[in-house]
């Protein structure tokens, strides 16, 4: 079943949100603009920073910062769709 903000967690990935938007703003070196991404906001195709390179940097902090590890079939464009999908994806990594 894909991951959705409609699957009943939006309120349990609000937790590791403003971590995913932290790291997101420094990866991207986003600076001040990163306190305007919300959850819903768009992420692919938005943020002219997140090219396919600065996705895999992405990753990888997350892995770094949360302590999990991504295999490549884990992450598709729906992934990174959004920020809340962002931070459902790392939930649903915490919680595996």
């Amino acid at each position: 079943m894909p991951l959705t903000l409609n699957n009943g967690f939006y309120g349990v990935i609000m937790q590791h949100l403003e971590a995913v938007r932290n790291i997101l703003g420094d990866v991207l070196n986003l600076g001040e603009r990163k306190y305007t991404l919300t959850a819903s906001s768009v992420l692919l195709g938005n943020i002219p920073e997140l090219d396919s390179m600065a996705v895999v940097n992405v990753i990888t902090a997350l892995e770094d910062y949360f302590d999990f590890s991504v295999d490549d079939d884990e992450i598709s464009a729906q992934t990174f769709e959004t920020l809340g999908s962002l931070a459902l994806f790392v939930e649903h990594k915490l919680s595996h």
